[in-house]
Formats: structure tokens, sequence, C-alpha cells
């Protein structure tokens, strides 16, 4: 079973703990953490996720749930390392952007990484797939309905803030 922390609207956190995969109450947001991992050259690393997950099939940048007592950035390097086995250091993550939906914060970051594809460990049950993109091949991805809807809402907003963009 896993928990997270639960936040208010102002993303303080309450002392109280959720249960995943069980209803949040009214005024409860728990936290998520993204990561735009791109090579400096105008790409970045998308995974796909696998097809038991909701969106199967879709690709994706890395992230997910902050588990209770963790903060935004040990779930961000836990995070990456589960789902690519690509390891980093906290201070090596950026953040970029922060957000807020119906029952979560968010926090976007970038890591600047080159790893080749076959050092790659995707995480089964997870993702099933990975590559690198172009900026350009993203935005066809998001026009063919392949990239997850919420990532190419992320992708958008924050693709300007990502190194190698205006190559």
């Amino acid at each position: 079973m896993e928990y997270n922390d639960i936040y208010d609207k102002d993303r303080n956190l309450t002392g109280r703990t959720h249960l995943r995969g069980t209803h949040w109450g009214k005024g409860e947001y728990g936290l998520v953490v993204c990561v735009w991992v791109c090579d400096g050259k105008g790409n970045v690393l998308l995974t796909r996720r696998a097809p038991e997950k909701t969106f199967p099939g879709t690709w994706e940048n890395s992230g997910g749930a902050v588990q209770a007592g963790e903060t935004s950035l040990q779930a961000i390097a836990r995070e990456l390392y589960e789902e690519t086995g690509i390891q980093a250091r906290q201070e090596e993550f950026q953040l970029i952007d922060t957000g807020r939906d119906r029952n979560a914060h968010f926090d976007y970051y970038l890591l600047l990484r080159s790893t080749p594809i076959e050092e790659i460990r995707l995480l089964p049950g997870e993702t099933d797939g990975v590559q690198w993109a172009s900026f350009a091949k993203v935005r066809q991805m998001i026009a063919q309905k392949k990239i997850c809807r919420v990532i190419a809402r992320q992708f958008e907003k924050q693709a300007p803030m990502l190194p190698g963009y205006d190559l």
C-alpha cells in the first residue's frame, strides 16, 4: 500500500495521509512530480505507458506521485530511476514550473542528461517503450494523439523553457 501526504489548496501539509487509489476528500491535494529529460540538442526523453496503466500506449515524460514523507526532489529522483534506470542527484534537477488541478499540486523539473537508449531500464507494468524525440517529433506525436493529453498540455506550456527548444 502506498500513502501520500495530504496538502491544502495553498500547498501546506495537513499532517494527514491518503491511501493511493482511494477518493480524495474536498480540499485535499496530493503532490505529483514530472521531469523533462533533455539532451541539450533539441531532444526530450519519452517513455510509453504500459498496457495496464491509464492512457495505455501513450507517450509521456517520467513522473509520478510523491509518497508520504518524501520531498518533491526525492520523489522525482526516485520516479526517474524507477521508470528509466537513470540515476540523478537531487541537485541536478531544475524546477521549471508548478501547477495545481482538482486534487493535486504539480512540480515540473528539467534534467540535462543524454543517456543512450540502450542504457535505459524500463519498469515492467509502468513503461514498455522509450525514445529520444525532437521537439518537432513531439508536436507531430501530439497531433497524432500519441502523447498522453495531460503531458501534451504540459509540453506546449513548458517547451520554451527547455534547452534546445529554439534549435
